[in-house]
């Protein structure tokens, strides 16, 4: 055996056996981090990232900040803070357009704001609670889920919105306190749709807004983010109880393997090309797995991060990938992790 696999080796075993995240497949990892910027004075959680590619920058919703925070795309650095929000969870900003659409779950509600000062320009008139999103860019329509148990309703709904005006196209309604993430591509018509109360993966045709399907998700309970593969018709869910990720074929529901997942997550990003699942955990390290084989998901990497970094964002056309640390209930300094990705 070479030298150097026999020093990696004693490392990895040494690090299992103190209880320390380690690299799996490969002496060196598949990200490097490049940059960390902290956020002195926030506490509670961040949410979700944006990127506005016209104007250079990285939008961050502090969740429990109340604001929205604004980076530069290429450098990291810190540019501005922008309050005026209740609860931001999720940001639309697309190319060309001279606003962006930013979900609120607090009593403000969602907003269209300018793109370049991000001065308000109108409310979006949803059910109240509107939080994770996702945007159809060939048919134009923003996915919203509202409702649920944060705004002490005992159902949830997916809304369809016109984000250049704002007005609702269209909606569906579950019998679900606790609706999470969702997942759908361009050629295919389906949305899916983490029914997490319940412990289900729902299947919607995001034309009509017609529920086709609801498929149980058995290995692990809550499940909060899913990422879809058309190509090898697989759903990646990510659940939180225990961490898991489970691997459900996209035509028939079918469970078909499992891999741990780390605690506390709250993000999933899938580099579909890669054949590359990113699931970062706010206990610590984040978990990157190989999709290339459909029937068995292989967790290749586990990469330390901080506590904390649960939500993040993936830019493959520039080779980074980006972690929130939210400081949660400690008392750490919140941070935006930069890594760069081979």
């Amino acid at each position: 055996m070479h030298i150097s696999s026999i020093r990696t080796s004693f490392l990895v075993t040494s690090f299992v056996m103190m209880g320390i995240p380690t690299l799996f497949s490969q002496d060196f990892p598949s990200v490097k981090l490049i940059q960390s910027v902290d956020l002195p004075g926030y506490s509670g959680d961040f949410d979700h990232f944006a990127v506005d590619f016209d104007r250079n920058r990285l939008l961050l919703a502090a969740e429990d900040h109340g604001t929205l925070e604004v980076f530069d795309l290429k450098t990291s650095a810190h540019l501005r803070t922008i309050d005026g929000f209740g609860n931001p969870h999720s940001i639309l900003v697309r190319k060309g357009s001279p606003t962006v659409l930013v979900t609120d779950s607090e009593k403000q509600g969602a907003t269209l704001r300018d793109a370049d000062t991000y001065d308000k320009k109108k409310s979006v008139l949803l059910t109240p609670g509107s939080d994770t999103s996702k945007y159809d860019a060939a048919a134009n329509v923003l996915y919203v889920v509202t409702g649920g148990k944060d705004v002490d309703m005992k159902t949830a709904n997916l809304e369809a919105v016109n984000p250049d005006t704002g007005a609702t196209l269209g909606s569906i309604t579950f019998q679900d306190n606790h609706v999470e993430a969702m997942a759908f591509v361009d050629e295919d018509p389906r949305l899916f749709i983490n029914l997490t109360q319940t412990n289900k993966i729902a299947v919607v045709d995001r034309k009509s807004l017609k529920l086709l399907a609801t498929w149980p998700v058995t290995p692990a309970k809550q499940n909060a983010m899913v990422a879809f593969d058309p190509d090898q018709h697989r759903l990646y869910v990510v659940c939180r109880d225990p961490g898991t990720v489970v691997v459900m074929n996209s035509d028939t529901g079918s469970v078909v393997d499992t891999q741990p997942a780390p605690l506390r997550s709250d993000e999933v990003q899938y580099d579909r090309d890669k054949h590359r699942l990113y699931v970062p955990g706010g206990e610590g390290y984040m978990g990157i797995y190989d999709t290339s084989d459909a029937d068995h998901l292989k967790l290749v990497e586990k990469v330390n991060t901080a506590l904390g970094a649960k939500t993040g964002l993936l830019v493959s056309s520039l080779h980074r990938l980006y972690l929130a640390v939210s400081p949660g209930d400690t008392k750490a300094t919140a941070k935006v992790l930069t890594y760069e990705i081979e």
